[in-house]
């Protein structure tokens, strides 16, 4: 069975919707034969990312950068992970006050280094998430399991 990990930094409401969108996206009935493993980021391992075939990762922006929390987890997987994982798919959300450019540029140049192969486009907000922001991270989730299915 192919492994999906979400790991994600949902310290706001908004944060928090957005997670629970991607989680019921990757979780939808449609998707058969797909274990969806959530991990907040502090909490995920090197293990983790090695057991699993694609990724989603989840996370605020933060004066102008990923979280912490997202940091810390690549700081934590990188190496043990580098060349193992080369190639698989990942998709990403941000969430921000008024701005993700950094925030995305960083998630962008860590996946890059790693060599993950991006499949969906990330979805980025800002503000109060609108309807279309929860479904386009419902899709997201979806996209990304759906692409794990046999």
């Amino acid at each position: 069975m192919a492994t999906l990990l979400i790991v994600h930094h949902t310290p706001s409401p908004n944060c928090q919707a957005l997670f629970e969108a991607v989680v019921s996206g990757a979780t939808a009935p449609e998707i058969e034969g797909v274990r969806v493993v959530r991990r907040a980021a502090l909490a995920a391992t090197a293990s983790d990312v090695l057991d699993a075939d694609a990724f989603l990762l989840g996370t605020p922006a933060n004066l102008g950068y990923m979280s912490g929390a997202l940091k810390h987890f690549f700081d934590q997987v990188y190496y043990p992970c580098l060349d193992t994982t080369r190639g698989r798919p990942f998709g990403y959300w941000v969430h921000g006050g008024n701005d993700v450019t950094g925030a995305v540029r960083a998630v962008e140049t860590v996946t890059t280094g790693l060599g993950w192969r991006r499949a969906a486009d990330p979805v980025t907000v800002t503000g109060e998430p609108a309807k279309a922001d929860v479904q386009a991270c419902w899709e997201l989730g979806a996209t990304l399991a759906a692409g794990l299915m046999e």
